[in-house]
């Protein structure tokens, strides 16, 4: 009797504004940062991880709009711990690797470094422990998290590679037309 064929990688990508959870020894679950912060959580007895990817802790003022809006942190953090206790974690046993933050671009401030101080904050509170955090500084990474073992990579991207102005407008010439049927 022959063994199955071992199942080859699932890759997942994390988007900004998303949230994830895997208990599937398969999934390998990546993201890009530059300011932006993802969580890495994971449960060892459960062998249930999850990621997430936001763009700002939370919006100024309190807003009860972070509560909903995928944008932020405060709720993207809710999503993912909720996803893994739906998949058998328990949060007493979470642990979180923290990445991204980066400044990249002086002209817009210190972003990063306020996402960085929401995602400690966060953890503290909630009581979660914070295994490892690679955050801060002036470089973009990339982030590959395998959910079901808690291992990640992250690699740092050159200063001279990452992005360091947002988009302007969409040229006119990109700009196409919908076709409804």
């Amino acid at each position: 009797m022959n063994a199955a064929p071992p199942s080859s990688p699932v890759r997942l990508t994390i988007l900004q504004g998303e949230a994830k959870a895997s208990a599937d020894p398969a999934v390998e679950m990546t993201t890009i940062l530059g300011s932006c912060v993802a969580t890495c959580l994971y449960d060892p007895l459960a062998k249930v991880g999850g990621m997430n990817h936001f763009l700002l802790g939370e919006p100024s003022g309190g807003s009860a709009s972070a509560r909903v809006d995928g944008d932020y942190g405060l709720y993207l953090m809710e999503v993912l711990i909720n996803d893994m206790l739906a998949q058998g974690a328990l949060k007493q046993r979470l642990r979180a690797r923290l990445y991204g933050g980066g400044n990249l671009n002086p002209d817009l401030g210190a972003i990063g470094s306020a996402n960085a101080r929401f995602a400690r904050e966060f953890l503290r509170k909630e009581g979660i422990e914070k295994a490892f955090e690679d955050l801060e500084g002036t470089h973009a990474r990339r982030v590959d998290f395998r959910p079901a073992t808690g291992q990640v990579r992250c690699r740092r991207i050159a200063e001279t590679a990452a992005p360091t102005q947002k988009p302007q407008a969409r040229p006119s010439d990109l700009v196409g037309g919908v076709e409804l049927f």
